[in-house]
């Protein structure tokens, strides 16, 4: 199955969507690029067949970079604002990566600013190249705020002196210096190497139940409640997720393939996989079964 839009092209393969942007001459955040991102979240969202999204840019120099500035200058701009109870279209499309049930995955090989950076940021794990990933919020520097969710997912991922530091600064963020404050999972040597780790780490959460991914995704979401509101909410989400009828299917496999044995307990990650593997085979070959 093939996703398709102006300035991104999606391909899926084995759960995975592997989004990928394209707007030269160095992918700027246009109107364009905006609408295509929120399209492509409200999909997947509801969208079976995807089980986890990866992000990436066809120019390896850029990722996105920051939000079309001449539509910022010819906008008219008249009166005092108003607080409004809706978020801009730019922080909604933010928030529909950030908030959907399916878990996204950034590779970031080159650069990305503002709304890039914003929209990054708004996704669930970010990945870079040393020597090569730069990040920069230069909103503040021309008389502008990072508007599209900066000001709020930046201190959650870096802290508040860190934060102000990248906006308030306005300079380039090194790829060594953004894993280390949080802002990226992690970094590698080359591009090739990044793309071999995130690819094989996407296929590797899309094997896992959507439903148990997607209430842990909503639980770490949970982190700005007060800690024990926090705790109920993970409560009532587990109570949901161990009431899925595939559920007991994984916790007796799990026992049947190596659980509570010294060899089984000794190789969890590769026991999980085994248990997802053989319950797929299971269900494929059921299915066959039941062809006419």
């Amino acid at each position: 199955m093939t996703y398709r839009f102006d300035t991104i092209t999606g391909t899926l393969e084995r759960g995975v969507l592997f989004a990928t942007l394209d707007n030269p001459p160095c992918n700027v955040m246009t109107l364009q690029v905006m609408s295509d991102l929120t399209e492509l979240g409200r999909k997947i969202a509801t969208d079976d067949s995807v089980r986890v999204l990866v992000l990436q840019s066809l120019d390896p120099e850029f990722f996105v970079v920051h939000f079309d500035t001449l539509v910022v200058i010819q906008k008219s701009i008249e009166g005092l604002p108003k607080r409004s109870r809706e978020l801009s279209p730019l922080q909604a499309m933010c928030a529909v990566l950030r908030d959907n049930p399916k878990p996204s995955l950034v590779k970031i090989a080159g650069r990305a600013g503002g709304g890039g950076s914003e929209l990054a940021s708004s996704c669930d794990m970010r990945f870079g190249v040393r020597g090569k990933t730069l990040l920069n919020q230069m909103e503040v520097p021309l008389g502008l705020l990072p508007g599209a969710s900066g000001s709020q997912n930046l201190p959650r991922l870096m802290g508040r002196g860190r934060a102000l530091e990248v906006i308030l600064g306005g300079d380039d963020l090194d790829a060594e210096t953004a894993e280390r404050w949080g802002y990226l999972n992690r970094i590698f040597d080359t591009v090739e190497e990044m793309n071999s780790f995130v690819d094989t780490l996407a296929f590797r959460i899309a094997k896992w139940p959507p439903h148990a991914v997607a209430l842990a995704k909503e639980s770490v979401g949970n982190i700005d409640l007060p800690w024990r509101q926090g705790l109920l909410e993970e409560q009532l989400l587990a109570a949901h997720a161990v009431r899925d009828p595939a559920t007991k299917r994984l916790l007796r496999k799990f026992m049947e393939l190596g659980a509570h044995t010294r060899d089984g307990e000794a190789c969890m990650g590769a026991l999980l996989i085994k248990v997802a593997e053989a319950l797929a085979t299971e269900s494929e070959t059921k299915n066959k079964d039941h062809i006419p």
